[in-house]
């Protein structure tokens, strides 16, 4: 980031922007999985929608901060260079702060861990033979896969487009269509604690089907051409779940892999969640082109979040407690 700002090759630039986007899925990968290490089952869903929660203060804080930086003299240029510098400070504090484990476990709690990963690599059902098993922990991943690939179809498209489309089909100015987009940042700030919270307490399926229900809502909404009030409350839906899907997925994957594979599976959700992000936009905007309007790409969020919503309600129940869940 900070050689972006430095640099005036363009060719060199997008290389550097490439490494950035690489930065940006290597870091978040290890700090989701961090957290099933960390945390048990009673409080990891709270713990990853606080870790998630930092994406809305940084939505919030770049809103503010950018425009001004760009103002200064050397423009787009500021900007990278203290972004970049401040990546550097937050990779020095990770080292200095994190451990793999908690640091002040005595012996028993260390064997317990090292108890709970060894159960958790032996045959959770008697009858089941261990390749049947071995597919059956491969599917609920592939599970997961699928729900969240559809989760960076349709979230990118409402990101990549709203805006756009208050501008060109609603007549609002950019400054008023940035002004009302500003409250996405604002509402999801409460979206990952609250419902990695809530799947807590009633389990990942229903919270994550859920949420799905609601984003489909805000996706029709945006579809339509009713009256402005419903721009209204598409943005208020958005913004309320915004964050909550990663942190339900997190949570999720913690849950059925245990520590010790939890950083290896999230990230191969995750990279199937990149793909989405990619084809999402790309079909959409196919769409928007043909038509000359962003109702059909917006129809088509909705639609794929009501697959997502559905295929959630297929997750199986919930995983057995964890023998540290059981504990109090």
């Amino acid at each position: 980031m900070v050689l972006v700002g430095l640099s005036s090759h363009y060719l060199l630039i997008i290389l550097l922007y490439f490494l950035t986007g690489v930065g940006t899925a290597l870091s978040n990968v290890p700090i989701m999985a961090l957290i099933s290490v960390w945390f048990d089952g009673r409080s990891r869903g709270r713990a990853a929608g606080l870790c998630v929660m930092g994406n809305g203060l940084g939505i919030l804080v770049t809103g503010k901060a950018v425009p001004v930086l760009n103002k200064m003299a050397a423009g787009w240029r500021v900007s990278w260079i203290v972004l970049g510098c401040l990546a550097g400070g937050i990779a020095c504090l990770c080292f200095v702060l994190f451990r793999n484990r908690p640091v002040n476990v005595d012996e028993e709690t260390t064997e317990k861990i090292t108890s709970i990963a060894e159960t958790e690599a032996e045959p959770e059902t008697k009858g089941q033979s261990q390749s049947e098993q071995k597919i059956a922990g491969k599917n609920i991943f592939f599970h997961c896969g699928a729900i969240y690939f559809l989760f960076g179809c349709t979230y990118v498209i409402y990101v990549t487009f709203f805006v756009t489309a208050l501008v060109q089909e609603r007549g609002l100015s950019e400054q008023a269509a940035g002004d009302l987009w500003s409250w996405v940042g604002l509402l999801s700030l409460a979206s990952g604690p609250l419902f990695g919270y809530l799947s807590d307490i009633y389990g990942r399926k229903v919270i994550l089907a859920a949420v799905f229900f609601i984003q489909t809502t805000a996706y029709l909404l945006a579809a339509s051409h009713l009256p402005m009030l419903s721009v209204y409350v598409s943005l208020g839906c958005f913004g309320f779940v915004a964050w909550s899907i990663p942190t339900i997925i997190a949570a999720l994957i913690g849950d059925h892999a245990g520590p010790e594979r939890t950083a290896a599976l999230f990230g191969f959700v995750t990279f199937l969640f990149g793909l989405g992000q990619i084809i999402g936009p790309a079909c959409a905007g196919f769409l928007a082109e043909r038509s000359g309007t962003f109702s059909g790409s917006f129809l088509l969020a909705a639609i794929l979040a009501g697959m997502a919503m559905v295929l959630s309600l297929l997750l199986p129940g919930n995983r057995q407690p964890l023998p540290e869940d059981r504990k109090g």
